[in-house]
């Protein structure tokens, strides 16, 4: 049994790691569309490029690797049927069950991997990602320094005409300096070089034949006018480098199942605290109604405790919807981390039936049955923000029914019965194509 064990695994391993290698690349050549024109527009340096897709892989490995899972199985079973070794292994008096077991083993160890990467690997990606892409928004490069557009770096507007291409040098320079005062300081010159250091987040303005004009801030009706023939502007920290500072603020996609779970902890007893000053206050409603209150003192009170109420259910169905919306979270991590067990239950009977070693084949259908998973786990998300369906049965529904799909062809498999006919598929489009 080991022999055959290690054999199935072997058959297994070849279409994972490959499909696994496939998806990833594909995810990436999307995340690259995404991010093109960032990268363009904020000019990153090669590292910070290397650094972004790096922070995204593990989102990326978290869909890929169930999906590659899939793949694997539809292809080495697959293999398996159109070579006719499952009827050599069953004429040997081996089922489709003990063929499953090491691959589905395999699986389980995979899904408690997948529990500890959803968990630990992938919130801290995400929040690094997060925070870099914020810091990257921020970037400011020096070269936008436009001719004839002012630009703002930090307290500075800067302004020039024209550059000349030959000397590099800025012409009729306008720079206002908001630290001076109330009123900006204007400086002008008529030419300038201007240089960055210290990795591009330092900028230096040498400027050449020009006037400082200064508003004084005890009599804004009179000003200083000063002639220089060279002056000198340093400006440190412009916010173009990448900083390596983080944010500590964390969303429900940047925590784990552990800190969610405290979350709501904390949001359940924020809610028991005002549904009791809710009860409290219908109570004191309800007192007042069995009263006569036309006394426009009773009226005014009655009105404050009808506003309080409103307040407080708000509040209670907005704390619930936070609520919720960890819950599915954290259903979520590990609905996707045992997806890899149910695609093997469903795998396995489709590889046999379709009976295909063509990678293109197994990608198509693996495709389609990732597209069905994926958007009805989707759907069971949006369902359960809203409240509609609880965030066990929207996280959770997708790997239900495909499990009870997955075991329904199990069983029908084991009679030797063909669903999906793969060669009748490839005469009927071969026909249509002929025509």
């Amino acid at each position: 049994m080991k022999i055959l064990s290690k054999y199935i695994l072997k058959e297994h391993a070849g279409p994972f790691f490959l499909s696994m290698a496939i998806i990833t690349f594909v995810m990436l050549l999307d995340r690259i569309l995404d991010l093109l024109n960032l990268i363009i527009t904020k000019r990153l340096v090669p590292f910070t490029i290397i650094k972004l897709f790096g922070l995204s892989l593990p989102f990326m490995l978290a869909l890929s690797i169930p999906m590659a899972v899939l793949v694997g199985t539809i292809m080495a079973f697959g293999r398996l049927s159109s070579d006719n070794e499952i009827t050599a292994f069953k004429a040997s008096g081996i089922n489709i069950y003990r063929m499953m077991k090491p691959v589905f083993i395999v699986a389980i160890l995979l899904s408690i991997f997948m529990i500890y990467f959803n968990n630990q690997i992938l919130p801290n990606s995400n929040f690094l990602l997060k925070n870099l892409l914020i810091k990257i928004s921020a970037r400011r490069p020096t070269s936008e320094l436009k001719p004839g557009l002012f630009t703002k770096l930090k307290d500075y507007n800067f302004y020039y005409h024209s550059k000349d291409k030959e000397s590099g040098l800025f012409k009729q320079i306008i720079i206002y300096d908001k630290k001076a005062g109330n009123y900006p300081r204007m400086i002008t010159a008529k030419t300038g070089i201007i240089e960055l250091s210290n990795g591009g987040n330092s900028l230096s303005a040498t400027l050449f034949d020009g006037e400082i004009f200064e508003i004084l801030n005890e009599n804004p009706e009179k000003h200083t006018s000063i002639s220089f023939k060279k002056y000198k502007i340093d400006i440190s920290d412009l916010g173009i480098a990448v900083s390596t500072a983080r944010y500590s603020q964390r969303g429900d996609r940047e925590m784990s199942s552990k800190d969610m779970q405290k979350k709501i902890e904390n949001l359940n007893k924020t809610r028991q605290s005002k549904t009791n000053e809710l009860n409290k206050y219908q109570k004191q409603f309800e007192e007042l109604r069995t009263k006569i209150y036309d006394q426009p003192k009773l009226q005014r009170e009655t009105k404050k405790l009808e506003h309080s109420i409103k307040l407080r259910e708000h509040r209670i169905k907005s704390l619930s919807t936070e609520i919720s919306r960890y819950q599915v979270e954290i259903d979520k991590k590990y609905s996707i981390a045992f997806a890899c067990l149910v695609f093997i239950i469903i795998g396995t009977p489709i590889g046999m039936m379709t009976r295909t070693n063509s990678i293109g084949m197994g990608f198509t259908i693996s495709s389609l049955i990732f597209v069905v998973y994926y958007v009805s786990l989707f759907a069971g998300e949006e369902l359960a923000d809203k409240m509609i369906i609880s965030p066990f049965i929207g996280m959770w529904i997708s790997n239900i029914i495909f499990t009870i799909i997955g075991l329904y062809l199990v069983v029908y498999s084991v009679r030797e019965r063909r669903i999906i006919h793969i060669e009748k598929l490839k005469n009927i489009f071969k026909h249509k194509k002929r025509k």
